[in-house]
C-alpha cells in the first residue's frame, strides 16, 4: 500500500490562509490503513483548523467527507456537491488523490499529506518500504525479497564490499538485503540460481521512462 504522514498543520493553514470555506476530503483507501488520511484523521485535522484560525481571528468553516478512494474517477465525481460552495479542497490522500482532484474541480487543491512510499505494516504503528516499483519485478530469483528497494544500492548481482555482519554499510539497523536474500535461497536449496548473472536493468519500464500506464482492454467498459 502506498505510505504517507501528514504535513504539520501550520503548513497545511498556510496553504488555505485567504481562504473561509474549505472542504477536506479524507481517503478510505491506502492513507485510513497508516493512519494518516482517514475518516478519523479527518476529522481531527478539521478541528485543528478551526481551532488554529479561531484563535488567529480569522475563522474558518470546514466540510468532511471521506472518499471511497481519491484515486478513482467514479468517487471523486460523488465530490461534485460536497465541494461546491468551498474555496479550497483539502486532500489527505497521496499525491495521486490530490491530482484527480485538482483535474477534477476548478479549485485551489492542497495537500495534507506527504506521500513516503510503497511498503506494508512491520507491527502496528510502524511502516517499511518494499517495493521500489520497477516495473520488472525479480522477486522470482531473489527468494521474494526485493534487491531495488532492500538494497541501499539496488544491486542486481549479489552484496557491495561495504555490507559487514549481515548489516548494511549505511547503518548498523539496516539488514544487508543480499544477506537475508542468500539465507532465504539457501534455505529454499536454491542457491545455484543465485549464480546467473542479471544483465543491467531497463529502467524505461520504471519511473525513469515517463509516466507510466497499465491498460486491462478485457475489464474496460464501452
Amino acid at each position: 500500500m502506498i505510505i504517507a504522514q501528514q504535513k504539520q498543520i501550520k503548513e497545511i493553514a498556510a496553504m488555505v490562509s485567504d481562504c473561509k470555506k474549505v472542504a477536506l476530503i479524507g481517503c478510505a483507501g491506502c492513507v485510513t490503513v497508516c493512519l494518516s488520511g482517514g475518516e478519523k484523521e479527518t476529522e481531527i485535522m478539521a478541528a485543528a483548523l478551526r481551532i488554529m484560525r479561531k484563535l488567529e481571528g480569522n475563522p474558518v468553516e470546514t466540510i468532511t467527507f471521506t472518499a471511497t478512494r481519491q484515486c478513482d474517477p467514479e468517487y471523486v465525481e460523488a465530490l461534485d456537491g460536497v465541494v461546491k460552495d468551498a474555496d479550497a479542497i483539502i486532500s489527505l490522500a497521496c499525491g495521486v488523490g490530490v491530482q484527480y482532484l485538482a483535474e477534477r474541480f476548478d479549485k485551489w487543491v492542497v495537500p495534507a499529506l506527504d506521500t513516503n512510499f510503497i511498503g506494508g505494516s512491520k507491527v502496528h504503528g510502524v511502516w517499511e518500504e518494499k517495493c521500489g516499483m520497477c516495473g520488472d519485478c525479480v522477486l522470482h530469483k531473489t527468494g521474494g525479497i526485493c534487491p531495488i528497494i532492500r538494497c541501499s544500492k539496488s544491486i542486481l548481482n549479489g552484496p557491495c564490499g561495504g555490507s559487514q555482519y549481515g548489516k548494511c554499510e549505511i547503518s548498523k539497523d539496516v539488514d544487508c538485503a543480499w544477506q537475508l536474500i542468500y539465507d532465504r535461497m539457501k534455505s529454499l536449496g536454491k542457491l545455484d540460481k543465485l549464480m546467473a548473472i542479471q544483465p543491467p536493468k531497463d529502467w524505461t519500464k520504471s519511473r525513469d521512462g515517463g509516466p507510466r500506464r497499465a491498460v486491462r482492454e478485457d475489464v474496460m467498459i464501452g
